[in-house]
C-alpha cells in the first residue's frame, strides 16, 4: 500500500492541488483513509488539512455503497466479466462478514477502525449492505471507526518519525 501511496504522489505533485489528491487516494478502495494519510505526508499537507480530505474522501463512497451496491452488483451479473468481479466481492466480504455475527455494531466499528489491508469504509459498507444492517447504524458505526483509523495513521504518519519514512 505504500508502494501506491507513493508513486500516486510523485504522479500527482505539482498537478493538481494537495488536498484533491488526498481526497481522491481516501476515496480508492484498499487505500483509502489509510493510503490518504500517506499521501499527505509525502506531499508534506498540513496535519489539520490531511485529517479534513482524508476522512471527507472516505466517508464520501459509503452512501452511495450502503444503498445502490446490491443493484450495481445484480446489473453487473449480467455481463460474464463484471459478474466474476461482483461475486469475487460478495464472497470476500461474506467471508469476512463472519466476525459481524454477534455484536454487528461494535464489529463494525472496529472493522473499519483498524487500518490493515483489506478492511475499511468500502468493505465495511459492503458487508453492512450485504447483511442488511440498519443503514443509521452501518453510517454511525463506520463514523466511530473513522475516527479510529484516523487517529491510529495520525500517530503512525505525523507523530512518530520513522514508521513509514
Amino acid at each position: 500500500m505504500q508502494a501506491i501511496a507513493e508513486w500516486f504522489a510523485s504522479v500527482t505533485q505539482g498537478k493538481i492541488p494537495r488536498e484533491l489528491a488526498v481526497m481522491l487516494v481516501s476515496m480508492i478502495p484498499l487505500l483509502e483513509l489509510r493510503g490518504g494519510m500517506i499521501v499527505a505526508r509525502l506531499l508534506d499537507l498540513e496535519y489539520w488539512k490531511s485529517v479534513i480530505f482524508c476522512v471527507l474522501g472516505n466517508i464520501i463512497p459509503i452512501p452511495f455503497i450502503l444503498l445502490f451496491i446490491k443493484q450495481i452488483f445484480k446489473w453487473m451479473k449480467k455481463f460474464k466479466g463484471l459478474g466474476k468481479i461482483a461475486e469475487f466481492f460478495e464472497k470476500r466480504a461474506m467471508k469476512k462478514s463472519d466476525k459481524f455475527k454477534n455484536g454487528e455494531f461494535v464489529a463494525l466499528i472496529f472493522f473499519v477502525g483498524i487500518p490493515i489491508p483489506g478492511t475499511g469504509a468500502w468493505m465495511g459498507s459492503l458487508i453492512a449492505s450485504l447483511l442488511e444492517m440498519d443503514i443509521k447504524k452501518a453510517v454511525l458505526a463506520e463514523l466511530i471507526g473513522l475516527v479510529m483509523a484516523m487517529t491510529i495513521m495520525s500517530i503512525l504518519t505525523y507523530f512518530i518519525p520513522g514508521i513509514f519514512f
